[in-house]
C-alpha cells in the first residue's frame, strides 16, 4: 500500500480505541485527505478516570485491541499517536520574549520557533513534564493580536502561549503500557487538543465554540474565540455515572443498568408516559425479575446529565463565556450517543447546541461517525497535519540545497570556459 500509514490510540477508562488512517503519496485532488482504513475498539481494563491503575492489565487491554485493528486492516502497526487526559492534566499561561535575529529586522520561522521556545521556560510544578506548547498570539514591537509574524519587520517578538502539562509518572505509565505491547509513540496528545481537529471546523473556532467529550469517567472541555484556546478542563464525571445511578436507583446489577441505558435510556423524562415500562427479562437477565418504568429511567438519567452540563457551565462561566458562544456547544464521546442530551444541552447552557461529526477525511467506514471514535480519529488527523509540517521544513532545506546546485553548476560551466 503506498502511502503513510497513520494510527491514532485512544486510551479510555472503559474502551481503547484505534483508528487507522491511510495517507496517500501520490499528488492529486485527495493529497491533503486522509482515508479511514480501519476501526478497532477493546474493553478497557487498568485505567480508572484517564489514569493507569495496573499496568500489566492495561497493556493486555491495548494489545488486544491492536490485535484486532491489524486483522481488519491487514497492516502491521508499528507507531502510534496516543491520547492523554485525566484530572492530573493543568495548563498555565505563559509569555516568551525575544529579540529578532537580523540585521533587516525580518522575522523569521526560526525567530518564531525560539519565541515559544522562551516560553516553554515557565516554572512549572513539581514531578510535571510539559505536553504542548500553543501559541495564542504574538506581538510584533507594541502591535499585538498578529496570529502569524513571519515576514514581518520588528526589534522585539512576544508570544503569548498557553503551556499544558501532565503529571511524569502518570505519563511514563503510560507510555510504558504502548511500548509493553511493542508499539513506537509518535506524540502524546492531549485528547481534547486531537478531538477538536475531527470534529470542530476554523469557522466554529474563530466565532466561540465549547467541545465537550462525554466519556466514561471523565468529560473533556475545551473553548475556542478567535482560534484560540480559552479554556480547558477535565470533568470527573462521566456516562458511567449515569449507569451507578440507574444500578443504585432500580437495585439492579451494573451490567443489567449498562444494558437498561443503551437499549431505554433517554435523557427527557416528560416524553415518556407513565405507563410505559421495561420488562427485565427481556434483556436477557434470568436473575433478574418484573418490570420498571421507563419514565422513572428517564427521570434518573436526566438528573445526572443535567449536572454534567451544570459543571459545564460554570467552566464557562469562569472565563465569562455563559451563554455567549455563538457557535455554541459541541457534543462528542460514548456518553454524546444518550436520545435527548442535545435538549437538555440547549436548555442548560443556553446556547445552540449539536452531535459532532468528523470532518477533513474520507470515511469508507460507517463506524467512524460513532461520537465515541473522535478521539482516536483526532489523533490521526493530528499525526497527518504534523508530518505536513515536518515535510514542509524538510522541503525548505531540499529547496536551499537546490538552490546551491544550481550555482555550482554554473560555478563548473565558468570554469569549463576557461580551459582552452
Amino acid at each position: 500500500m503506498q502511502g503513510e500509514i497513520i494510527t491514532g490510540l485512544d486510551v479510555g477508562s472503559t474502551a481503547i480505541r484505534i483508528v487507522v488512517g491511510h495517507k496517500p503519496s501520490s499528488i492529486g485532488e485527495t493529497e491533503e485527505k486522509i482515508r479511514i482504513i480501519g476501526v478497532a475498539e477493546a474493553p478497557s481494563q487498568g485505567l480508572s478516570k484517564g489514569v493507569v491503575t495496573s499496568i500489566e492489565d492495561a497493556t493486555s487491554s491495548i494489545s488486544h485491541c491492536l490485535e484486532k485493528a491489524e486483522r481488519i486492516t491487514g497492516v502491521p502497526i508499528e507507531r502510534v499517536w496516543v491520547g492523554i487526559s485525566g484530572a492530573h492534566i493543568i495548563s498555565q499561561e505563559s509569555k516568551g520574549v525575544i529579540a529578532v535575529s537580523r540585521a533587516s529586522g525580518e522575522i523569521k520561522e526560526d525567530d518564531v520557533e525560539r519565541a515559544i521556545e522562551a516560553a516553554r521556560t515557565v516554572v512549572t510544578p513539581p514531578n510535571y513534564k510539559i505536553l504542548h506548547v500553543i501559541p495564542r498570539g504574538f506581538t510584533v514591537d507594541e502591535q499585538g493580536g498578529i496570529k502569524d509574524p513571519v515576514g514581518m519587520t520588528g526589534v522585539r517578538l512576544e508570544v503569548d502561549a498557553q503551556i499544558i502539562q501532565g503529571l511524569s509518572s502518570q505519563i511514563k505509565n503510560l507510555t510504558k503500557c504502548v511500548y509493553r505491547t511493542g508499539l513506537e509513540i509518535e506524540d502524546l496528545v492531549l485528547s481534547i487538543l486531537a478531538t477538536s481537529e475531527a470534529i470542530l471546523t476554523p469557522r466554529q473556532k474563530e466565532l466561540g465554540v465549547a467541545l465537550a467529550n462525554i466519556g466514561g469517567a471523565i468529560t473533556n472541555l475545551i473553548v475556542f474565540e478567535e482560534g484560540d484556546i480559552l479554556q480547558s478542563a477535565v470533568l470527573p464525571i462521566g456516562s458511567e455515572h449515569i449507569t451507578s445511578d440507574i444500578a443504585i436507583g432500580l437495585r439492579v446489577s451494573i451490567d443489567l443498568a449498562e444494558k437498561i441505558k443503551l437499549e431505554y435510556g433517554s435523557a427527557i423524562s416528560k416524553d415518556i408516559g407513565k405507563k410505559d415500562e421495561i420488562d427485565l427479562k427481556e434483556l436477557g437477565n434470568n436473575s433478574e425479575e418484573g418490570t420498571v418504568s421507563r419514565k422513572y429511567v428517564a427521570e434518573i438519567i436526566e438528573a445526572r446529565v443535567e449536572e454534567i452540563f451544570e459543571k459545564i457551565d460554570s467552566e464557562l462561566k469562569k472565563i465569562n463565556r455563559s451563554g455567549l458562544l455563538p457557535a455554541g456547544m459541541v457534543l462528542t464521546g460514548g456518553g454524546a450517543n444518550l436520545p435527548g442530551i442535545i435538549d437538555i444541552a440547549k436548555k442548560k447552557l443556553r446556547l445552540p447546541s449539536c452531535l459532532g461529526c468528523p470532518v477533513e477525511i474520507i470515511k469508507a467506514i460507517d463506524k467512524i461517525n460513532d461520537p465515541a471514535f473522535s478521539t482516536a480519529l483526532g489523533l490521526v488527523i493530528w499525526g497527518g497535519q504534523s508530518q505536513l509540517q515536518k515535510k514542509g521544513r524538510f522541503e525548505k532545506v531540499f529547496s536551499h540545497l537546490k538552490g546551491f546546485d544550481k550555482a555550482s553548476g554554473r560555478i563548473k560551466k565558468w570554469f569549463k570556459s576557461l580551459i582552452p
